[in-house]
């Protein structure tokens, strides 16, 4: 077969699955829908699908490290509690399988909640748990082997809860308000304290390649010793063996030189490659940098990753909600208004720069293309709680989801192509729960680098906007908290500024900063469209489908045949205009056919 006749088969191919329910459905070009998505086909679809998991694959190995180094349900014995059961063998066993079931609950859920963003809403947007809500999760909420604020119990009924209030907020408007209610430079410097946050993570032992590590004369010191190296008491590098860890290094030059290195040739898959190429140097034992040494955890470690294909359920952390909030109540409040804030700012923001980048959303009114009962942002929040079931940390939007975009995707059948490729990844649950920590460690810094890009947008001619968003910046770092941070450049924000206003309204206007009127950013509050949901309009003014807008209602009823013109019954149609010698269905103020 030669390539003409390839590429024939391929545009037959395309054509027929447009003329499809399937094509219909997700609106490709030449399905007849009046607001088919142009330049979207079969096969340039599944490419994008493709594209966006290999782009995000990284997250399942990623998130089963960090959610698995807060110890899960396992309890530490007591006797063992002063080195945080580090070196007890039962614990740490148990651990493992914390991890292996972490391994399958974050493929699972990246599964469920990709696939159905793509069939519900359309759009060519992938979830998972999201960076930066794991760290807090694992090493804040609940902590290092559970030495955090609260019970790693409460902290999944805390992301349970969150869940459903989220989708409340998202069906009232409430959360699109509230991105909106914020000082952008808050925001922006909030992407970039979770980038220094994740950074530092990846640099350190738990969780990343080891080259620093908590001091006792000071705050932080450099390390990069082995395991067998480290002072048992302090758990600090002496000064002769600091920078000397093979699996630093392995880290540092496969994981993180060569995974840059391809970043800056644009190749597809870049981190996952990196993973892979210090995961597949750690697999042979015994060598200096193995991830399976002759012990009883690395033994048990190599006899699951022996099995290559298998189904591993999820036994220690599926449905493990603690209702019981006695004596962790203000703990758990802060928890949960963290997951819900940074929620807010992270899945909303993702969703709707995704969706602009994809063309699917209407400037106007902030609705994405086709969604009137905003589906996207109801999948996401409703999946959040669906995986706090499966005992993971929030499910948020994921900004790699444009790889597949820029490959072409644009509607909901590149999210399902990418859902189901996290379904073929549950049982390869032996692989990915073999990759060790120093393999995604230097991914962690790369991410952290990308989110710090925001710091460029931030105004800092203004003190009133730079110091407080400076705070939220430097504070989640050193405090370990992305909550803390964002408490910090809140309340400087509100401090600094209402004070100068105080002494501008009470002076008559006369005392205020010099460069206030020209530099000082606007706090832009006001929703485009209204704060009230268009379903909610509809469904005051008695629309009985009230879930579908004013295109997609016409659709249904006929009035807009399957190629774009009215049909016989054009007089239900109340957005008709005349456009020279034909008349074009016209919905939002747009013709049809757009």
């Amino acid at each position: 077969m030669g390539f003409a006749a390839i590429t024939e088969w391929v545009h037959r191919v395309n054509l027929s699955v447009a003329r499809s329910p399937v094509g219909k459905h997700f609106r490709l070009e030449g399905s007849g829908h009046p607001k088919e998505r142009k330049g979207s086909y079969f096969f340039t679809e599944i490419r994008a699908g493709l594209a966006t998991f290999f782009a995000m694959a990284y997250i399942i190995s990623v998130n089963a490290n960090i959610t698995s180094e807060s110890g899960g349900t396992c309890v530490c014995p007591p006797e063992s509690m002063a080195d945080r059961c580090n070196t007890n063998t039962e614990y740490l066993l148990c651990v493992q399988e914390v991890h292996r079931d972490a391994v399958t609950a974050t493929a699972a859920i990246a599964a469920l909640a990709t696939f159905f963003m793509g069939l519900l809403a359309n759009l060519p947007v992938a979830l998972a748990p999201g960076m930066g809500l794991n760290a807090y999760f694992a090493y804040t909420v609940v902590g290092h082997h559970g030495n955090g604020l609260i019970p790693y119990e409460i902290a999944v009924t805390a992301v349970f809860v969150e869940g459903w209030v989220f989708l409340a907020m998202t069906l009232l408007g409430i959360r699109q308000w509230l991105a909106r209610a914020l000082p952008a430079s808050i925001k922006l410097a909030t992407g970039a304290g979770i980038g220094l946050y994740l950074t530092l993570i990846g640099l350190s032992y738990s969780a990343g390649i080891g080259l620093v590590t908590g001091a006792t004369d000071q705050p932080m010191e450099l390390a990069g010793c082995s395991d067998a190296q480290r002072d048992a008491t302090t758990g600090l590098c002496p000064s002769a063996d600091k920078m000397r860890s093979p699996t630093m290094w392995i880290g540092i030059f496969c994981g993180g030189v060569i995974t840059a290195l391809l970043m800056m040739y644009r190749v597809r898959g870049a981190v996952i490659a990196g993973i892979l190429l210090v995961s597949i140097i750690s697999w042979p034992r015994p060598t200096p940098v193995t991830y399976f040494p002759h012990t009883e955890v690395g033994n048990s470690n190599f006899d699951f990753f022996k099995q290559v294909v298998t189904f591993h359920p999820i036994q220690k952390i599926l449905v493990a909600q603690e209702w019981d909030l006695s004596g962790h109540g203000a703990q758990f409040g802060l928890a949960f208004i963290t997951f819900l804030y940074v929620d807010i700012l992270d899945t909303t923001g993702t969703l709707y720069s995704m969706a602009r980048f994809a063309g699917t959303i209407d400037e106007e009114t902030q609705d994405f293309e086709g969604s009137s009962m905003a589906y996207s942002q109801m999948v996401d929040a409703i999946c959040v709680s669906i995986g706090a079931l499966f005992g993971v940390s929030p499910v948020t939007a994921f900004v790699e989801s444009g790889a597949g975009i820029s490959e072409g995707g644009k509607t909901g059948l590149t999210s399902c192509v990418t859902g189901f490729c996290f379904f073929i990844a549950v049982f390869f649950a032996p692989i990915f729960a073999s990759i060790p920590p120093w393999a995604t460690g230097c991914t962690l810094v790369i991410v952290g680098a990308l989110m710090t890009k925001a710091t460029t947008e931030i105004n800092w001619k203004y003190h009133g906007d730079a110091i407080p968003a400076f705070l939220t910046i430097a504070v989640m770092p050193f405090t370990y908290s992305i909550a803390y941070g964002l408490i910090a450049g809140i309340l400087s924000y509100i401090t600094l500024n209402v004070i100068v206003w105080m002494i501008e309204k009470g002076s008559g206007g006369r005392i205020k900063p010099p460069n206030k009127e020209e530099d000082h950013e606007d706090w832009t509050y006001k929703l485009p469209g209204g704060f009230i949901p268009p379903w909610l309009k509809r469904a005051a003014h008695g629309k009985k489908d009230f879930w579908r807008d004013e295109e997609s209602s016409a659709y249904a009823s006929g009035v807009i045949d399957t190629e774009g013109s009215l049909s016989s019954r054009e007089h239900h149609l109340p957005h008709i205009q005349e456009t020279g010698e034909k008349t074009t269905p016209v919905v939002a103020g747009k013709p049809a056919h757009e």
